[in-house]
């Protein structure tokens, strides 16, 4: 992947993290999550010591797609190719929150806490530079189909769940990664099996080799945020499993739906203690 440069000087990983978070221009959050990431794994950016530029509270995003509750959402069939376009259209809008999902936990939490003995490790910032890095080439694949389906991210309303959704957890580590990853991106593993195979059915294999890519990355993400969700724990002698389901019932509303990638999940470290107690179904 080309070291696009951005139309803003970098200074540091903090800086590159809010630098794309704050622009409304999708090329730009896309070169400036590039750019970072490529610099902070080479070595040539540092982790950042000015906070004179603030965490935007919100991420910068263009004027379409319109955001509406997600009851207005119209429901297709994806046996349409109309219908595979919104559903496409659907999973660019979860990428590219994910990008700045990502970049908001590198630019909040690297200033969280400031003694030396409750800093975060630099590896817990290469895990998500990582993220960021990986959902801008899965937001990149899914708009590059959207033109191949004579359409582009915007042409539909989407929803603000998942950014509402983790504003809860702004203040608190722990917390963000129980909600960010081991719920939401979580969720992820539970699904895209089944659209997965319904892509094939329908002949989409375009759409379904871009499926097995995001499948295969959201492991790794879900994995990342368990190994750092256990560390925390461990640093507050907290027991995991406990932890996490008092955090999700604080700061997540309703149940966890199954069914569950019970499998998938496991091997991210996220064993069904986590998570059978909170679902809808009880068990």
């Amino acid at each position: 992947m080309d070291d696009q440069p951005c139309r803003e000087t970098i200074q540091s990983l903090r800086h590159g993290a809010i630098i794309s978070l704050a622009t409304g221009d999708l090329d730009e959050k896309i070169r400036a999550t590039r750019h970072t990431a490529l610099r902070w794994f080479a070595g040539t950016l540092g982790l950042g010591a000015d906070f004179s530029i603030s965490v935007p509270n919100r991420p910068g995003r263009p004027t379409r797609p319109q955001l509406v509750p997600p009851r207005n959402l119209k429901k297709r069939s994806i046996r349409s190719q109309r219908g595979r376009f919104a559903l496409l259209h659907a999973i660019a809008h979860i990428e590219l929150n994910a990008i700045d999902l990502a970049w908001d936990i590198v630019a909040r939490f690297c200033t969280a806490n400031t003694s030396v003995t409750n800093r975060m490790p630099r590896s817990f910032f290469d895990g998500w530079v990582r993220v960021a890095y990986e959902e801008a080439k899965h937001f990149s694949l899914l708009q590059e189909r959207l033109g191949q389906l004579d359409g582009t991210y915007g042409d539909l309303d989407a929803h603000d769940g998942l950014w509402e959704a983790a504003q809860e957890t702004g203040h608190d580590l722990t917390a963000r990664l129980a909600v960010v990853p081991l719920i939401l991106e979580a969720r992820g593993l539970d699904i895209t099996p089944t659209l997965l195979a319904q892509m094939k059915e329908v002949g989409d294999h375009e759409s379904a080799r871009i499926f097995n890519i995001i499948y295969r990355d959201e492991q790794g993400h879900v994995a990342i945020g368990a190994k750092w969700f256990r560390f925390l724990c461990l640093r507050q002698g907290l027991e995991p499993a406990k932890a996490f389901q008092l955090l999700v019932k604080k700061h997540f509303r309703g149940p966890l739906k199954p069914p569950f990638n019970d499998m998938a999940r496991a091997r991210a470290g996220l064993t069904p203690g986590f998570y059978r107690a909170l679902s809808s179904a009880g068990t």
